[in-house]
């Protein structure tokens, strides 16, 4: 229900000296509302009431609340953001880097009244001061955004200062890779891990990590050789937790090869010895990568094994992701096509397939027009 006035409001000079201007109106809930506004001077009362008056026609609040920003924070968290439909793991980065970039003082003692385009630019500033990844000032943005969009939700601002601050950017950076006689000798040196076989699904599929230890037995089409990505396992409030992929494209198909079906053949043998190993001490998880007793794998220590295998090889700087990235990278590099490439790896976009890989498509792009001079005899 809109908000309506009653009249246009009364102004009055007190005792005390000070002026005082009064509007009424009918709030949500039809029930009669009233708000003072003072000040020195008439004409200064009434300026405000004029502001309140326009305010509430565009049934907006005549005045912005001034709980502070952690306080509303507090409430967000406990009903705008639970009650959500982000991830798990969303909704747990949203509340850390709240706790760790927004709620502090001096930011955080800021009224939502308070706050202005100028005090976000500062914030911004100061997280990059303190040297945090140009992805992470990004987010630690998103998440005061869509704060503030709550707070204009619930009509405790009129508007959102943060929709006048542009976006943080992010500086593309080339994504860390190794060339394929790389990832032969890391898989070489990992061949003695119980996670060999999912080090190299990974640098055979390009899966994130989540993805590869998320995959259940059912999720394999063998007889069409194709793996059906549909759930994600991965880490949230210390315990480890299944959730979908966050978008449509994450959810998808991928197309195993001859020796990436034998490899799964072979993790299948091998986990039904351990089960009859276990006997009643197995559990049921149903994911193609377990522990010794069939519980799901912590990424953690998925990782440690990378690094120990990479260690051995005499290479540093990598991760699971590396290995994702490398089989892109090699993927490009034998002419696959960029938007193929995106599909295969679950982006939601093939911008940002672009954005990651863009100096391999450049070089694909000048090894194509060689070809096409070549060929016309320039």
């Amino acid at each position: 229900m809109s908000k309506r006035t009653n009249g246009e409001g009364t102004v009055r000079q007190r005792a005390n000296g000070q002026w005082e201007a009064r509007v009424s109106y009918r709030g949500d809930d039809d029930a009669l509302v009233r708000k003072s506004f003072y000040a020195k001077t008439a004409n200064e009362a009434r300026t405000k009431m004029r502001e309140a008056l326009k305010r509430i026609e565009q049934d907006l609040p005549p005045v912005d609340a001034t709980i502070t920003l952690a306080g509303w924070v507090d409430v967000w968290e406990a009903g705008i953001l639970k009650v959500s439909s982000r991830k798990p793991a969303t909704r747990e980065l949203y509340e850390r880097l709240a706790r760790l970039h927004l709620k502090p003082a001096p930011f955080g003692a800021l009224t939502l009244a308070d706050i202005r385009p100028r005090h976000i630019d500062a914030l911004v500033l100061s997280l990059r001061d303190k040297h945090l990844s140009d992805s992470t000032v990004r987010t630690t943005y998103t998440v005061l955004r869509s704060i503030l969009d709550g707070a204009k939700r619930d009509a405790l601002i009129a508007h959102n200062p943060a929709e006048r601050v542009p976006r943080p950017s992010v500086t593309r950076t080339e994504a860390r890779h190794l060339s394929p006689a790389e990832v032969r000798r890391v898989l070489a040196a990992a061949e003695s891990s119980r996670y060999h076989a999912a080090l190299e699904l990974i640098a055979a599929t390009g899966l994130r990590r989540g993805e590869a230890l998320g995959l259940a037995w059912n999720d394999l089409d063998l007889d069409k050789s194709l793996l059906h990505v549909r759930q994600t396992l991965g880490r949230v409030s210390h315990e480890l937790r299944l959730s979908t992929p966050k978008t449509d494209n994450s959810r998808r198909d991928v197309v195993l090869t001859a020796p990436v079906m034998a490899l799964l053949r072979r993790q299948r043998k091998a986990q039904l010895v351990e089960r009859l190993r276990a006997g009643d001490q197995w559990q049921d998880s149903g994911f193609v990568f377990t522990t010794e007793n069939g519980s799901p794998v912590d990424g953690r220590n998925l990782l440690r094994v990378l690094q120990s295998a990479a260690k051995a090889a005499g290479l540093e700087n990598v991760g699971l992701h590396t290995l994702r990235h490398s089989a892109a990278t090699a993927m490009l590099n034998a002419g696959i096509p960029l938007h193929v490439v995106s599909r295969i790896l679950g982006h939601s976009s093939v911008a940002i397939t672009g954005d990651i890989y863009g100096h391999i498509a450049d070089t694909s792009q000048r090894e194509a027009m060689d070809s096409l001079s070549a060929a016309l005899g320039f």
